[in-house]
């Protein structure tokens, strides 16, 4: 046998099309016009042996560099954030890293309790009612939020924030499409959602308002203020919020937020590529029975022992189709776990520390860039730990000297913003060192001699 996970062999074949009376498949392809059919060979390399492959793929990896080597000021999203070991001990048991959904709660106490703890302690830090247990990320409970309060409310208007992620917008456009929604964007001024534009666009036909907090830019939202306006048309407020940023920040939930959102990246869980990651929702009890997804509850059995079980199903495998709030097919149980045990290891003292050093980190490399030439901070409104500043050259060839120099530089706004070229997105967390900020500050200081 050639290749470990290919166990068919060449005598296996033959014996195959003996029993069909074949010498060969081209008979089995015969319905298939040839017109339709390659009348070439596929564009890949040669096979090789499973020990060439490995060899191969070995010398890949070497080219690969990663955070462990490199000091990363790349945001925009997902993050570079201390994760306790415990967490990977605890998600690497197999009756956590294997476990699917619940459905048998007699069997299933210690992952049910496990969801229950992580629901617990995202309605805390949001000020809301009740959280589900997980959703795919941060964008689709973002646009699933925007689908439940349009239902709820019987409207088919969303207004979303300029300010609010890229691809969450995104996300929104393609969900908003299907369910027949109205999207409509509102601006921003000075780092901050436009409240001029947004009181002007509000109507009585706006099911929503989403609003990111700290939003795409790091600056953070007056959500009080905002809360007043939307809810002064009857219509929801939907904020996508930073989960480590609401250690320090007051809680969404006690400034008039209907619906919280985001992605429970920040916590536990590495950047990977990008993901997979896990996305929270939380909401009032008053549209707890809209609410995509699973919720799992606490309750007693017949002897009065506390147990827990999956409740208020909601979905389409579990209700009428007609009737579901959501298609949502799974969670992102493991990852939420993830979540759970890095909130628990830090604790609420821990979480605001760490929070604070992203706060106080962002806040002195801002300060040193400002007195860098040719860099330019470009808001003013107070921020958490992202910061936007000008460039007097593209991004581009910015990032590619920070990366000769082991740095991995911000996000270019210029890509999904092009009123914002040659603007970068810098993101500090508390694993930033100062001698890492200072020497980001000394790479773009030399920028100018280039």
């Amino acid at each position: 046998m050639q290749f470990r996970y290919l166990p068919m062999t060449g005598q296996d074949r033959k014996e195959m099309l003996a029993v069909l009376g074949l010498d060969s498949i081209e008979p089995l392809l015969a319905d298939i016009p040839a017109d339709v059919r390659l009348q070439r060979e596929l564009a890949l390399e040669p096979a090789m042996s499973e020990v060439e492959l490995i060899r191969h793929m070995s010398k890949l990896s070497t080219t690969n560099r990663s955070l462990d080597e490199m000091s990363s000021f790349l945001g925009a999203g997902i993050y570079d954030h201390y994760i306790p070991s415990v967490v990977s001990h605890i998600t690497g048991r197999s009756e956590f890293a294997t476990a699917y959904t619940p459905y048998q709660p007699e069997i299933s106490q210690g992952e049910l309790q496990a969801i229950f703890e992580y629901q617990s302690m995202i309605c805390e830090l949001t000020g809301m009612e009740v959280a589900n247990s997980s959703m795919y990320d941060g964008a689709t409970a973002l646009a699933e939020a925007a689908v439940m309060v349009a239902h709820h409310s019987k409207r088919s208007r969303i207004l979303v924030s300029r300010a609010v992620h890229p691809e969450s917008r995104e996300v929104l456009a393609t969900y908003g499409k299907g369910q027949n929604l109205e999207i409509a964007e509102i601006g921003w001024k000075e780092g901050i959602t436009d409240l001029a534009a947004l009181e002007a666009a509000l109507d009585e036909e706006t099911a929503g308002v989403i609003i990111q907090y700290p939003n795409f830019f790091g600056s953070i939202e007056d959500l009080a203020q905002i809360a007043e306006l939307v809810h002064a048309h009857q219509a929801n407020l939907i904020v996508s919020a930073n989960p480590l940023a609401l250690a320090l920040l007051e809680a969404p939930g006690k400034l008039g937020a209907d619906v919280v959102i985001g992605d429970a990246q920040p916590f536990g869980i590495a950047p990977a590529f990008g993901g997979p990651s896990c996305g929270y929702f939380a909401t009032t009890s008053k549209l707890m029975r809209k609410m995509p997804g699973r919720i799992v509850g606490q309750t007693t059995d017949d002897a009065g022992n506390r147990g827990f079980v999956l409740t208020l199903q909601a979905r389409e495998q579990h209700i009428r189709r007609e009737k579901a709030t959501s298609n949502i097919c799974s969670n992102q149980a493991l990852n939420a776990l993830a979540a759970a045990v890095a909130m628990t290891a830090l604790g609420k003292q821990g979480a605001q520390e760490m929070a604070l050093l992203n706060l106080h980190k962002s806040h002195y490399a801002s300060e040193q860039l400002k007195q860098v030439p040719g860099i330019q901070l470009v808001f003013s409104s107070p921020f958490f730990n992202e910061f936007v500043i000008r460039l007097n050259v593209p991004v581009r060839t910015v990032n590619q000297r920070l990366l000769e120099a082991g740095i991995i530089g911000g996000y270019d706004l210029g890509r999904t913003y092009p009123e914002l070229e040659q603007h970068m997105l810098i993101c500090v967390t508390e694993k930033r060192t100062k001698a890492e900020i200072d020497q980001l500050v000394q790479v773009l200081g030399g920028l100018e001699d280039a």
